[in-house]
């Protein structure tokens, strides 16, 4: 076995181990995954929480109870922040007319958010669209070195660039 894969095998499980050990019942959790141009990866594990569940416009949401968890193995900028390699907490916060997009250390099971610990907060272009999705949806749309997170919920559709470093 390479010297590159078994790297990528010994951070991918301290990538996780957090997060696992937080799961525990509750909605079921899903993962999406952007796959570099360099082989490095990007994942978002979240809860696919029901349409029940309404996103309370300027609170930071986490579908399930839980914030969506970001994996990545390469440093990534969104907005003007840089995200080092490593494990991070993702809360999108609605609003009427558009969401923030912010990505927070803390990946403690069971924390408060805590502003204190972003590492990057941006913009997301939001679009409302015709049918609506009968729950959470998230996935990355890949295009060289930027991947796309996609959030969807009921008529909302909202996008973020993450982009390799």
């Amino acid at each position: 076995m390479s010297a590159t894969l078994v790297w990528r095998a010994v951070l991918i499980s301290l990538l996780w181990t957090p997060w696992l050990a937080a799961q525990s019942g509750g909605a079921p959790s899903s993962t999406t995954t952007c796959n570099l141009d360099d082989g490095r990866q990007v994942y978002v594990r979240y809860n696919a929480v029901s349409n029940k569940e309404k996103p309370v416009n300027g609170k930071p949401w986490s579908p399930g109870g839980a914030p969506m968890t970001l994996f990545t193995e390469a440093q990534l900028v969104l907005g003007s922040s840089v995200i080092p390699i490593g494990a991070y907490a993702v809360y999108p916060i609605p609003a009427k007319d558009h969401w923030t997009l912010v990505v927070n250390k803390n990946v403690t099971p069971g924390a408060a958010y805590d502003e204190k610990q972003n590492v990057a907060r941006a913009p997301m272009e939001t679009a409302q669209v015709e049918q609506a999705s009968e729950a959470l949806e998230v996935a990355f749309a890949h295009v060289g070195v930027r991947c796309t997170l996609r959030i969807y919920t009921g008529k909302t559709a909202s996008f973020a660039d993450f982009t390799a470093k």
